[in-house]
């Protein structure tokens, strides 16, 4: 189509998701610019609670059933999900990492947690734990691996799924006049400096980026 809005995922969508673009005058090529590799790792010195920051922790620990009977902290509603589908107690929930360490800090400082992460994690809970005495460990249970990719046909909009993603990306591009849809606040950050053109979901989900691009070109 002439008229086409050119789109460029940075990761591949599932069908329902492209879905949401049918009948629309887009045209979607999906590039997954991260690998995500499980890590195996000794179920010991697990503390009380669990944390989890990412999906991707929780698919690397399913195969550790004893876990399930610890208690649950995480980040992310679809996270939520996946946990209790296979049978874990989420005792707190929150979209946002910074958010969740202010209710360990301030409701349950006197517990002990394990935080599953990847190689490549974000700082902000980590460090609100250390900085307010919470008893704490970390396993790396994934590892995120960049799989830059030069793009060489015309990209109106840009969608980013992660800070990582977005590194990737601007291994081998550039972004000048491209809209950039992002997940979240902390993915956006990401294209501080890089991007002029920035929209950020209003839940931090694939289908509502999905959503974010629909309305805006609407």
């Amino acid at each position: 189509m002439s008229n086409s809005i050119n789109i460029l995922s940075t990761k591949t969508l599932l069908q329902s998701q492209k879905q949401l673009f049918f009948d629309k005058k887009f045209c979607v090529t999906e590039k997954d610019f991260i690998q995500i590799k499980n890590k195996d790792f000794e179920v010991k010195q697990i503390n009380d609670n669990l944390i989890f920051s990412s999906q991707n922790a929780v698919e690397s620990v399913l195969k550790y059933p004893e876990l399930k009977s610890k208690s649950v902290f995480c980040v992310g509603l679809k996270t939520k999900k996946i946990l209790e589908k296979n049978s874990f107690k989420v005792l707190v929930y929150n979209e946002y990492a910074a958010d969740l360490a202010e209710i360990i800090t301030s409701i349950y400082n006197d517990e002990s947690f394990t935080f599953f992460c990847g190689n490549i994690r974000r700082d902000e809970l980590p460090n609100v734990l250390t900085k307010n005495n919470i008893t704490f460990n970390e396993i790396t249970v994934y590892e995120t691996n960049l799989k830059p990719y030069k793009v060489e046909h015309k990209i109106d909009a840009l969608l980013f799924f992660s800070p990582s993603a977005v590194n990737s990306f601007l291994e081998s591009n550039i972004i000048t006049n491209e809209i950039c849809f992002c997940i979240g606040t902390t993915t956006a950050k990401a294209l501080e400096n890089k991007a002029k053109n920035i929209v950020i979901a209003s839940q931090p989900s694939v289908e509502n980026v999905i959503t974010e691009v629909i309305k805006y070109y609407k």
